[in-house]
């Protein structure tokens, strides 16, 4: 199959929505195609986004050794720092190679987490879409629909501590912000898919979406 222009696509949803297994399953049956893709994710592996991670994570340490939990504000300034990063050292230069991006999150993410987490919501989603206004805009953005409960029990699945935003309270006031997505990103062209379908159901679903 002939590659037609770049594309920016970015997948979305809640922790435990399956945007990470979906980026690497949309990008392997892309190449099958012939299509040049790369994939990647935010945070990003550059700097700011390695020091983000560690703030998920609950790994952010003073000198002393007391760890440090960052508030929403500063959260937000970190991501739309590493989001620069990321789009003028990963994002921008494979487009311009020609290849299709598919990114495991994006600015929605900030839109929906950050102004949630803040004491106010709608001033907080002003300044964080401030923040990201200068970046480049997705070709689509692909948001994976996922009850809360479902979400969880998959989180449970991978063995590991649970990160700073994955808090059911929260998880589920974040769900109903990504059903409400596309007020938070009015200008970008936004699709919902079921993302409790079978894994093949939901990729298939993504790629059409894509060649669409």
């Amino acid at each position: 199959m002939a590659q037609i222009q770049s594309r920016f696509i970015v997948l979305e949803g809640i922790d435990g929505a399956g945007t990470t297994t979906q980026t690497h399953r949309l990008a392997q049956r892309l190449r099958h195609q012939g299509c040049q893709v790369v994939t990647t994710c935010e945070p990003s592996s550059g700097p700011v986004g390695n020091l983000i991670r560690q703030a998920l994570g609950r790994r952010l340490r003073l000198d002393g050794g007391e760890t440090v939990e960052l508030d929403w504000a500063t959260l937000a300034l970190l991501f739309a720092a590493d989001r620069t990063d990321h789009v003028s050292r990963c994002i921008e230069p494979a487009l311009r190679s020609g290849a299709y991006v598919i990114c495991d999150r994006y600015d929605l993410s900030s839109c929906i987490y950050q102004s949630l987490t803040a004491p106010d919501p709608e001033r907080a989603l002003r300044w964080v879409r401030e923040l990201n206004s200068q970046l480049r805009r997705p070709d689509i953005t692909l948001v994976l629909d996922v009850n809360p409960d479902v979400a969880e029990v998959r989180r449970a699945k991978r063995g590991t501590e649970p990160e700073l935003f994955e808090r059911q309270s929260l998880q589920q006031r974040l769900a109903m912000a990504y059903q409400d997505s596309q007020n938070f990103v009015p200008n970008d062209r936004l699709v919902h898919v079921n993302g409790e379908l079978l894994a093949a159901e939901v990729t298939e679903r993504l790629h059409a979406l894509v060649l669409a």
